[in-house]
């Protein structure tokens, strides 16, 4: 960065608190700085459109990979049944107009406890969780 593109933020007038607040809506943050003298470069920015075709049908195969690595390591997971249960609950709800971030959240995290005696299983299980996180 060249010195003429740096700037430097004002001080804050009288109080002490920087922090960041946001109420609802979605935030997806890189690089964030905060408070006097804090600094944050960052090199390329995408910004996602929400709920874009394309990170859903990424979701739908994932998904899927999922469902099939289930049933390809069924033997080696500890409860055969529940992650199905789970998948099953986190398609129905992103099939919902707006999903709940509450049920996607559980649903998600409850799927990855499942998952992680089972290494690809877990692997796509993450993946699975970042691509949500895109729509």
């Amino acid at each position: 960065m060249s010195e003429e593109n740096r700037h430097t933020p004002a001080a804050p007038s009288g109080g002490g608190n920087h922090g960041v607040q946001q109420y609802g809506g979605r935030s997806s943050v890189g690089n964030q700085a905060v408070g006097p003298g804090a600094r944050a470069v960052a090199g390329d920015v995408t910004v996602h459109a929400d709920g874009g075709a394309e990170e859903r049908a990424r979701v739908g195969e994932l998904i899927r990979l999922v469902e099939r690595l289930l049933e390809e390591h069924r033997a080696e997971l500890p409860d055969q049944e529940a992650p199905r249960v789970e998948l099953r609950r986190l398609r129905e709800e992103l099939d919902e107009g707006e999903p709940e971030p509450g049920v996607v959240r559980r649903a998600l995290g409850r799927l990855a406890r499942f998952a992680e005696p089972v290494a690809p299983v877990a692997a796509a299980v993450a993946e699975l969780t970042r691509a949500v996180g895109g729509i």
